[in-house]
């Protein structure tokens, strides 16, 4: 344990995700003998993310705007909607080229040991699109949802409370990222050709 402010400083730096001791302690000593120049640029850059950036009004996905790129993009097919779970699966699907419509971002998964009910994400949102009432209302009526959630036990219970609510829905498809993605696994670390494979073969429901 070190003393005062340094301690401090490792122990908020391991809250962050994927941070453990060593790396928080790396970090730390790090940012401790950084020019004050860069320590200024970054606290900034943290205090422009936290009050500039919104999420779209649309999606819920992150945007400096009402709207995010994908939603004010008239050249993107918005009967066809990407179900995914947080921005960074944005983000992975773009990054196959194979998707040409727009997006819808849960903020999460289904995860009852974590508190995480149907109230907690984007799934009223998701309805309300659907049914023309959301922000996106004047636009083309969705004909087709894919459900991209991450291949883990809160993916595929997002993805099965899903289909529930939207088979009731006339005239709209529902499917389902093709196989081929690990089992436990996360879109963010799909390789762009597996994904782009799943999402090229989805399947519907």
């Amino acid at each position: 344990m070190f003393e005062g402010p340094v301690q401090d400083l490792i122990d908020e730096l391991g809250r962050l995700p994927g941070v453990g001791p060593k790396s928080a302690q790396r970090i730390a000593f790090h940012l401790l003998a950084a020019d004050p120049a860069d320590i200024a640029r970054l606290q900034e850059v943290l205090q422009t993310v936290k009050q500039g950036v919104a999420f779209c009004e649309v999606c819920g996905n992150v945007s400096a705007d009402t709207r995010c790129r994908y939603c004010a993009d008239a050249r993107r097919d918005p009967t066809l909607v990407c179900v995914v779970e947080e921005p960074k699966d944005v983000l992975a699907v773009e990054r196959t080229r194979e998707f040409k419509g727009r997006y819808h971002v849960l903020g999460g998964a289904l995860d009852p040991l974590a508190g995480i009910g149907p109230d907690t994400l984007r799934i009223r949102e998701l309805l309300a699109r659907l049914g023309g009432t959301g922000p996106a209302s004047d636009e083309t009526e969705i004909s087709e949802v894919i459900i991209a959630t991450d291949p883990n036990t809160e993916g595929e219970a997002t993805a099965t409370y899903l289909v529930r609510l939207l088979r009731d829905f006339p005239g709209l498809t529902v499917t389902r990222l093709a196989s081929g993605l690990p089992m436990g696994g996360d879109l963010e670390f799909a390789d762009e050709m597996t994904l782009g494979r799943a999402l090229a073969g989805r399947r519907a429901l």
